[in-house]
């Protein structure tokens, strides 16, 4: 059976590193302090993210309908990815008020979704 690699200290919740690699063919092993992918510290909810907004070719509107969440939420997601790969997620890249509103007026948005991006902005 094989295993999830643990990124995570089950007891200190500290970064493990990789420090044996090993073939099940012929058995060589090699011992050294490998670095992790910056991906390797995402949990699944995350990964999971990631493959459906690459699959939908970041198109937020088909992401929504994806994974049956509204607009902010995915934004709320894509932020939280953002963070945690060690990426400040600036204010100013922000939806801007106007699009709001004719996200709004189009009808791609909810009322109670406006008032959470507008929200988001203070």
């Amino acid at each position: 059976m094989v295993y999830p690699l643990l990124t995570n200290c089950p007891v200190c919740s500290k970064q493990l590193i990789i420090t044996k690699l090993e073939c099940h063919h012929c058995h060589t092993a090699i011992e050294n302090n490998f670095e992790l992918s910056k991906f390797m510290a995402l949990g699944q909810e995350q990964l999971h993210f990631i493959e459906v907004f690459l699959k939908c070719r970041g198109n937020i509107k088909e992401v929504e309908k994806e994974l049956g969440i509204s607009y902010p939420t995915v934004r709320g997601k894509l932020d939280d990815i953002i963070s945690s790969l060690g990426y400040s997620t600036n204010k100013k890249d922000q939806i801007d008020k106007k699009k709001v509103v004719t996200m709004l007026e189009k009808g791609e948005i909810s009322a109670e979704e406006a008032i959470s991006m507008l929200k988001e902005e203070l």
